[in-house]
């Protein structure tokens, strides 16, 4: 990739399973990547030595992106250095109970993530963006906000918030050059995966028989981010085997 085309990427979460696989491969294509973590500082440290062992650019960036002020100063040190024109709203949590004891912090503690954390990082990037005339946002959904799922209620109302959040946002900036989409997947072989569904499990759930791989999700989000994908916008992609 010639330096001319070089974006710079921020992937929220990016030292989960899914996380680290889209932000090896945004780097693999090209790209200067902010690894972003909250708790999970020192994986994502790790993960930057790696892309950078590997000849990549990547810098890890550590903040809560519930707390607004917290993501406001952090953004505005990233964008000192420029635009960021590839922003993956990877960030989320599952704080699963069933809806009749499910309490008031599990409801909030999921929605504020995957929501808030939307808003908070999403809206200081985007004037920046704009200005650039070209960038691509891709959310990280999930197939519970599509098909529902006993006992994540507050998670499918967040990830379903932001599956229509990424549709009107599409409309506003479409003519901007911008493109916003969502990124559902199914079960994905992650250690957070790996506890809740076993082989029987997934054989029973998904035709294909077989989880799917990080590598598969960030190739999906590497092709959203690209140029070809100019024309993709305001689309919830699910990638789940043929789960629906």
């Amino acid at each position: 990739m010639s330096t001319s085309t070089i974006k710079r990427a921020l992937v929220t979460g990016g030292s989960g399973g899914i996380g680290a696989a889209i932000c090896k491969r945004l780097a693999r294509d090209g790209h200067h990547v902010y690894v972003h973590a909250n708790r999970g500082v020192d994986a994502a440290s790790a993960i930057v030595s790696e892309m950078l062992t590997a000849g990549g650019r990547a810098e890890a960036v550590s903040f809560d992106v519930t707390d607004a002020g917290a993501t406001q100063r952090a953004l505005e040190a990233i964008l000192n250095d420029g635009p960021i024109q590839i922003l993956v709203n990877n960030a989320g949590i599952h704080d699963d109970a069933v809806f009749p004891g499910m309490s008031s912090d599990q409801w909030h503690r999921v929605i504020d993530t995957s929501v808030d954390g939307f808003f908070n990082v999403t809206q200081p990037l985007m004037m920046p963006m704009i200005r650039t005339r070209w960038g691509r946002i891709i959310n990280t959904s999930s197939i519970t906000a599509l098909t529902g799922n006993r006992g994540q209620v507050n998670y499918a109302a967040a990830k379903g918030a932001l599956n229509a959040a990424t549709k009107s946002l599409a409309l506003e900036v479409a003519s901007r050059g911008i493109t916003v989409n969502a990124v559902a997947p199914g079960i994905i072989a992650t250690p957070m995966s790996k506890g809740v569904f076993d082989e029987e499990t997934i054989g029973r759930l998904v035709p294909m028989k077989r989880a799917g791989l990080p590598e598969e999700v960030a190739g999906l989000v590497a092709y959203l981010a690209s140029d070809e994908a100019g024309y993709v916008t305001a689309q919830v992609i699910s990638i789940n085997g043929g789960m629906i």
